[in-house]
């Protein structure tokens, strides 16, 4: 048998071993998926295009292709993969109750596939979350208002994903009652986030566009605390589109009365 990766589970029909000899990988069969319920979530990753045509034996080497390093990965198994972990929720199973086993099931691979990608289910579950929110922005890297401004506008977008989507908030609830999982999403996702911010900040005072004799780390709160406040625990304020802009202004001109 073989998965969706093209991988040989290894037995044969007598019981014994049948290790392959080395060749190249078979084309991906069409995914073999349960009944479950599905829908799509956001355009497909593209991995670029794949080479279905295995060389003649008479064909010449070609040197300006690269060597195959290791079996290549398949982007229909990984969308599957995803695709499956969202519907099983979607059919209201929670997240403690999933299984590798019943994953690779209704994403119709073998479990070996699934293991291939993550080595277990938190490490899946923070990529279906980050699947399904907003997808970071690109930053520019050398600016330090203006990129402190695009992240402040990705954290209000993702929380009005949260408030557009009751299944994304539900698996944020269930996230947070698994330390283990919400580790990994915060060390994976949310302290990439906020160093970046920091980064962001450090360089807005090199630049001189904020006061050098504050602390980064309060200057950052007090710009991410408001529209964190907003998204996280108060869900039912507003974000409107110049939360942003208003809430920079606010903290760039002082909050003060201005005296004449």
């Amino acid at each position: 048998m073989r998965d969706q990766d093209g991988e040989r589970d290894g037995t044969r029909g007598d019981g014994r071993n049948d290790t392959p000899h080395e060749q190249e990988p078979s084309p991906d069969p069409e995914p073999r998926h349960d009944p479950e319920p599905h829908r799509d979530h956001g355009p497909h990753r593209d991995h670029g295009p794949r080479h279905d045509r295995e060389p003649q034996r008479d064909e010449a080497p070609r040197h300006d292709q690269e060597p195959r390093r290791g079996r290549p990965r398949s982007a229909a198994a990984e969308r599957a993969i995803l695709d499956a972990v969202i519907a099983l929720l979607e059919a209201g199973e929670p997240l403690a109750g999933l299984s590798i086993e019943r994953i690779a099931r209704t994403a119709g691979v073998g479990k070996a596939t699934i293991y291939r990608r993550w080595s277990g289910k938190e490490e899946l579950f923070v990529d279906v979350v980050r699947d399904m929110e907003p997808v970071d922005p690109p930053l520019s890297g050398t600016e330090g208002l203006a990129d402190l401004r695009i992240m402040l506008e990705s954290l209000r977008t993702r929380g009005l994903a949260q408030r557009s989507s009751a299944l994304l908030h539900n698996i944020f609830a269930q996230m947070k009652s698994h330390p283990k999982l919400w580790d990994e999403y915060s060390g994976t996702v949310i302290a990439p986030r906020r160093a970046a911010m920091l980064a962001a900040v450090r360089r807005a005072v090199a630049a001189g566009e904020l006061r050098d004799d504050l602390d980064v780390e309060l200057i950052d709160d007090l710009f991410v605390g408001p529209v964190l406040v907003r998204t996280v625990h108060r869900p039912e304020a507003p974000l409107p589109d110049d939360l942003v802009d208003r809430l920079m202004t606010v903290l760039l001109q002082g909050l003060a009365p201005r005296r004449v």
